[in-house]
């Protein structure tokens, strides 16, 4: 049997819920924090896109009353530039700040210095800006 290997992630999947949170999530995504959009498909409650991360894709549903909820993940952490600049950008957006700006260091050999900060998204999602230091 041939061994298997996981190259990444490809996306992750957001459930909005109907137009008004899909228009939200993908403003959120692309306009606030930069995030391409590459592909986008269907109409009214039936459409979709996906956002490039620079490390994978986001995917975004308007359907998600539709859809059972199926499983839930703790939180996105995005891998960025700076953290402080993320905060304030989304804080100015209107978005709630959960954890302002801090150092930290995860203890783990070797050690990792970062900066992380905390928000929630327009769809409840926990949404992690971490800069390595």
């Amino acid at each position: 049997m041939d061994k298997v290997k996981v190259k990444g992630i490809h996306h992750v999947a957001i459930k909005a819920k109907g137009l008004d949170e899909f228009d939200k999530t993908l403003h959120f995504y692309s306009d606030i924090l930069g995030m391409e959009i590459v592909r986008r498909w269907g109409e009214g409650i039936k459409q979709g896109a996906m956002v490039d991360t620079g490390a994978g894709w986001l995917e975004i549903f308007a359907n998600g009353d539709e859809i059972p909820l199926t499983s839930l993940f703790r939180h996105l952490a995005f891998e960025v530039e700076n953290t402080d600049a993320c905060v304030e950008k989304v804080r100015n957006a209107g978005y709630k700040i959960t954890m302002e700006p801090n150092d930290i260091v995860i203890a783990c050999e070797p050690p990792i210095p970062a900066r992380i900060a905390f928000c929630i998204g327009p769809v409840g999602e926990e949404v992690e800006f971490f800069e390595v230091k």
